[in-house]
């Protein structure tokens, strides 16, 4: 019968590690991620009305595609800047 080791120090255990740092921070993003949008779509409810509806979620939606279109660009142009390379 084979003994279970503990993950320690080296490469598989670090690679474990970084596995589940990955994994929960995945995780509380996408809490955080739902959270902002059940908040901004109350805002949105409030500035816009409550009969506002459809029309008020694609309000939201074309906003938040703009920060996000705006977002992804600033972040390319800071990995162009700094030589930065793509996560394999």
């Amino acid at each position: 019968m084979k003994e279970a080791r503990a993950m320690g120090p080296g490469p598989s255990g670090n690679v474990y590690l970084a596995t589940m740092i990955g994994l929960a921070s995945a995780a509380f993003g996408v809490v955080a991620a739902l959270a902002w949008n059940a908040a901004i779509t109350e805002l949105f409810k409030q500035l816009l009305g409550p009969a506002s509806g459809l029309i008020g979620l694609f309000v939201y939606a074309i906003v938040v595609t703009v920060i996000g279109v705006f977002v992804m660009v600033m972040l390319g142009k800071a990995a162009e800047r700094t030589g930065a390379t793509p996560v394999k």
